[in-house]
């Protein structure tokens, strides 16, 4: 079974990566990798699935719930953000920045309602085979494409060539690699929680 899940991990992978490279084929100079694309609409699917299964595995897992609602909470939060064009555009300007707030003040009492049970629940999250992928994930996302992001070293390295879409495309390919991650922890971590439960 874990041949097959790492033959469709892998393919999983290859897929967005030729997603992002068919979005180029296609539109060519034209393709901006901006909020209007393919590999943009990707990440707001991959966050929305994460969300999903580390909240399905919140309802199936007592011991992992706390850590679970953190995740689920942590992918929420990412889908927010990836979605702020459209929440500015249709709600309102800020919108996603208040939809953010509320949701870290739900995370925070439910927290403080559970405060005594919190570092045991991480602590058993740890153990899971899921742990080690969301944290590659989380790092991918949140440090490493930030730091391959930054427009000052793409400056450096073309100089007065400097083409801004390729900056984006680094960046947004390694995002989308961090959020792939994230979300093959949170497959994991379901089938983890459910082998637990039919034990």
């Amino acid at each position: 079974m874990f041949l097959l899940r790492s033959f469709i991990y892998l393919l999983c992978l290859a897929g967005i990566a030729s997603l992002i490279q068919l979005e180029g084929f296609t539109l060519q100079q034209n393709a901006l990798y901006s909020e209007e694309t393919l590999t943009e609409h990707m990440q707001d699917i991959l966050t929305m699935l994460s969300f999903i299964l580390f909240f399905y595995a919140s309802r199936i897992n007592s011991k992992l719930k706390i850590a679970c609602v953190l995740l689920a909470t942590l992918a929420a939060i990412m889908f927010v953000r990836e979605f702020d064009t459209y929440l500015d555009m249709y709600v309102f300007d800020g919108a996603w920045q208040a939809i953010v707030y509320s949701i870290l003040a739900c995370i925070i009492v439910y927290l403080i309602t559970k405060r005594g049970t919190i570092y045991n629940s991480i602590q058993a999250y740890a153990q899971t085979p899921s742990y080690g992928i969301c944290l590659a994930g989380l790092v991918t996302l949140l440090a490493f494409s930030r730091m391959m992001g930054k427009g000052a070293f793409w400056h450096a390295v073309m100089g007065d060539n400097y083409v801004r879409i390729v900056k984006n495309i680094v960046e947004e390919g390694i995002e989308t690699l961090g959020y792939t991650l994230i979300l093959i922890s949170a497959i994991e971590l379901v089938l983890f929680c459910r082998k637990q439960l039919n034990n």
